[in-house]
């Protein structure tokens, strides 16, 4: 059997197999830019070495292999410690610190490694439909598919990391902003269904269809909440805007911040964003493309941020932080049909016109009202791409929640928190609006940014 599913252009079909060959070339295709001696550094404890992250999504399927095809040998014991990340239950790993600290596999190992695994894999999957648990098996194909994506995100943020503008990313120019997104969106509270559920094949309109041939165990299961009334922006927090907090002495003031939040602070020495620096009296901001006047990126949304950071803003600017429920209802709801929608522009798959994901090719985030095709119901514009959102909820599971997967989602339920809506890195087949990511507080390498909210 194969299965169908969109293709990162959302205008066709693809089988299984020739969703693993995009996905597979698609890592390759980030990294061709990098000279061999990028592929094994490791600029600090929470990125990896570009050579790791094409190694270790190698490594995950060959554990579909050694499950599930008979006769399979292992390529490597080395390689199963090396690549391995966070799966006790795969045997003994590599400290995620100490992955820049050896030199070999070599970066051609690496390569090879991956061709050999590919050329398995293939084979593998064009008998597929001849195994009696072909649906089980095909559906842990996906979920590596879904893991590599997430790993191609990661990639950006390593590469960013260690190379920044020294990289050749082969960048697209940003769109300009078409629209002015000013104020607050109004929404009713009231009872709202959080959470993924699959769309009803018989009454279609009743949920999202887009990319809902897929999710995550930890979106699921649906289930109700009850929200009080309340004001959500309708534009993300800006350069500009995240400036004057910074200009007004925002990271001096311990009364904007949580006290875990302050600590970090002074331990950490932070004066502005990562990637932000300051010359001369004036602020700057690196990226891909170069070191920028801060004061000329205004209308962008700011990026790499803290939730910590994010929190302390928002106080100073006498707003808070959204829950989960409320982004996803701000994102997704529509009261005047009353419907629940795929996205926030309706139930068609994130295409250029909406948003702003790893294939609009920017390497950046677009500016503030760049993608008014994507605005939501309530007038919310850029909830997909562009940054992940923090929210102010907790990383816990749903009510009802069932592991799908040991060792996923599921041993992360602690001291963390939701961010919602993908980023410029985050590829198109990949999002969906109850996408749940999830980072400790203090985080601020992921291109993570931020919208407010309040009571009402």
């Amino acid at each position: 059997m194969t299965l169908s599913i969109r293709e990162f252009s959302s205008q066709a079909t693809l089988s299984i197999v020739d969703l693993y060959k995009q996905v597979r070339s698609r890592t390759m295709q980030i990294v061709a830019p990098l000279e061999t001696e990028d592929y094994v550094i490791q600029t600090a404890d929470f990125m990896s070495p570009p050579r790791w992250h094409i190694g270790h999504t190698s490594w995950f399927f060959e554990t579909v292999l050694r499950a599930h095809l008979r006769g399979y040998k292992v390529y490597s014991e080395d390689y199963l410690f090396y690549f391995n990340s966070y799966y006790e239950g795969f045997g003994a790993r590599i400290e995620r610190p100490k992955r820049g600290t050896k030199s070999r596999p070599t970066v051609k190992d690496t390569v090879a490694y991956r061709g050999h695994i590919d050329e398995q894999m293939l084979r593998f999957l064009e008998s597929l439909d001849k195994l009696p648990n072909s649906e089980t098996v095909t559906s842990l194909v996906r979920l590596g598919l879904e893991h590599e994506m997430q790993h191609q995100e990661l990639l950006v943020y390593d590469i960013k990391h260690l190379l920044c503008d020294q990289f050749a990313a082969p960048m697209k120019p940003a769109p300009p902003s078409s629209v002015t997104v000013e104020g607050m969106a109004e929404i009713e509270g009231g009872p709202f269904w959080l959470g993924y559920a699959a769309p009803d094949p018989i009454a279609k309109d009743t949920f999202a269809s887009g990319n809902c041939d897929f999710a995550f165990d930890n979106e699921k299961p649906a289930h109700q909440v009850f929200l009080q009334d309340f004001a959500i922006d309708r534009a993300l927090v800006s350069n500009g805007e995240f400036l004057e907090f910074i200009s007004d002495g925002g990271y001096q003031n311990f009364r904007w911040w949580f006290s875990e939040g302050w600590e970090a602070v002074n331990r950490e020495q932070w004066h502005a964003p990562l990637y932000w620096e300051h010359h001369d009296g004036e602020w700057l901001i690196r990226d891909f493309s170069g070191l920028h006047l801060a004061a000329s990126k205004a209308n962008e949304p700011v990026s790499h941020v803290s939730y910590f950071e994010a929190s302390a803003f928002a106080k100073w600017a006498g707003k808070r932080i959204p829950t989960e429920a409320e982004w996803e209802k701000a994102a997704c709801y529509d009261s005047q049909v009353p419907v629940r929608k795929g996205f926030p522009w309706g139930n068609e798959s994130p295409n250029f016109i909406h948003a702003n994901l790893f294939e609009s090719g920017l390497w950046s985030v677009a500016p503030i009202g760049a993608f008014p095709t994507g605005t939501s119901s309530y007038g919310c514009q850029q909830m997909i791409g562009d940054v992940w959102e923090w929210t102010t909820s907790d990383y816990v599971p749903y009510p009802g929640f069932k592991s799908e997967f040991d060792e996923y989602n599921d041993k992360w339920f602690v001291n963390q928190k939701v961010l919602r809506g993908g980023s410029f890195a985050t590829p198109q087949l990949h999002i969906r609006s109850t996408y749940r990511n999830f980072f400790h507080a203090d985080e601020r390498w992921m291109v993570s940014g931020f919208r407010c909210a309040r009571d009402l």
